[in-house]
């Protein structure tokens, strides 16, 4: 359970080969990198965000991108030493790297091992040829099978991305799907929906009826065959679209699921710093060259720095924990919000999504239930238009009607 000095470190690669079509992360294809002033700024920045928030223990570090298996493994050397340097570190520190399943990527697998990286996590995304075209990827099926089996025999802890109710796929095709990937899982996968998000290539394919997904209630069958499956083989869900052998749930995941401090450093990473007891979220700049440019010039590239009123914490609070399983552990949000679930929410609220069964509330803590994470929107929306808080900060912090 994350306390006060617990600290998770985001460092974020912004270049890839291509674009995904259905992805809307801060991404960008760039084939003239000057390496040698990506490692500076990056290492740069970590020693920043290290003085303003110094007595911490860092227990994660997580490289995401864009495809940070471009990185080169120097400067992943580099960013793991800076930051341990900067902090006392975890004596278990989980330090993940995101990769693609391509040969040539596969092949560094080994480096980023001896750079430290101890869990890789592998955009597989599909395992049938039509799924993989669909979604844009430049990997084959027998190509990520193979990453996965290098990166078993490296790694201690390697998980693996699929996603689900592609245009066209049916049930019984993801039920094949999913028994492929179970036989070459390790102890995580994470699952995800296909949805479409402005911005992308399958938005404006989508709003011109070029592109359609499967129904509602299908998609719905495809989130209950992933439960039953992955239930079955020892993989249950910890989070909305990830699931672990106990004990190897994503550590890095669950310090934002659970609301805990972490720096988030390149270009358009974000963070939350808590100090005198106000968290502060950071946003750093967006664009890879503007973003350089800033730290070169100031040391970092942070654009924004809010602390966030009472009202906001708690909505994060709310919105991040109820994606767990297990829901927000009672003494976490004690240790948040000085309350416990019922002085924290509506009671009226409570009630009507208790008994329509879709949350519950025991000495554990408060959690969505299967059916009340399937419509979780629906559930956070109910409780937070009903945030119950004593009466002199509701009167200063309830939403406008």
């Amino acid at each position: 359970m994350p306390d006060e000095r617990t600290l998770g470190l985001y460092v974020h690669w912004p270049f890839c080969k291509s674009k995904c079509p259905y992805c809307d992360f801060n991404s960008h294809v760039e084939t003239a990198i000057d390496q040698r002033r990506w490692r500076d700024a990056l290492t740069r920045e970590i020693r920043h965000f290290a003085a303003l928030a110094p007595d911490r223990r860092l227990e994660t570090v997580f490289f995401g991108g864009g495809t940070p298996s471009l990185m080169p493994a120097e400067t992943v050397a580099a960013v793991i030493e800076t930051a341990k340097a900067c902090w006392d570190t975890a004596d278990d520190i989980e330090i993940t790297l995101e990769a693609n399943p391509t040969s040539v990527e596969a092949a560094r697998l080994a480096s980023y091992r001896a750079a430290g990286v101890g869990r890789l996590s592998l955009g597989v995304q599909s395992l049938e040829p039509e799924g993989l075209a669909a979604l844009g990827r430049q990997h084959g099926v027998e190509e990520a099978i193979e990453a996965v089996a290098a990166a078993r025999s490296l790694f201690d802890r390697v998980s693996f991305d699929l996603i689900y109710a592609r245009p066209g796929q049916t049930r019984d095709g993801w039920r094949r799907e999913l028994a492929t990937a179970l036989d070459h899982a390790g102890t995580h996968l994470s699952v995800y929906q296909l949805t479409i998000e402005p911005g992308t290539a399958f938005h404006g394919l989508h709003r011109r009826g070029e592109l359609a997904l499967p129904p509602e209630e299908e998609q719905a069958g495809f989130f209950e065959d992933t439960r039953a499956a992955l239930d079955e083989a020892g993989l249950p869900a910890y989070e909305i679209s990830n699931h672990a052998r106990p004990g190897d749930e994503c550590r890095h995941n669950l310090i934002y699921w659970l609301s805990a401090d972490y720096a988030g450093v390149g270009p358009g990473a974000h963070g939350r710093i808590t100090r005198d007891g106000r968290t502060a979220a950071f946003a750093q700049r967006r664009a890879p060259e503007a973003w350089r440019e800033s730290v070169e010039r100031d040391g970092h590239a942070t654009v924004t720095e809010t602390v966030l009123e009472p009202s906001e914490r708690f909505e994060e609070i709310a919105m991040m924990g109820f994606r767990l399983t297990g829901g927000i552990p009672r003494g976490r949000l004690e240790a948040l919000t000085g309350r416990g679930p019922e002085a924290s929410f509506d009671p009226a609220a409570l009630d009507r999504l208790a008994g329509g069964g879709f949350v519950e509330v025991d000495d554990a803590g408060i959690r969505a239930t299967p059916a009340g994470r399937q419509r979780l929107d629906a559930v956070l929306g109910a409780l937070l238009s009903a945030w119950s808080l004593p009466h002199a900060e509701r009167a200063l912090y309830a939403p406008s009607p």
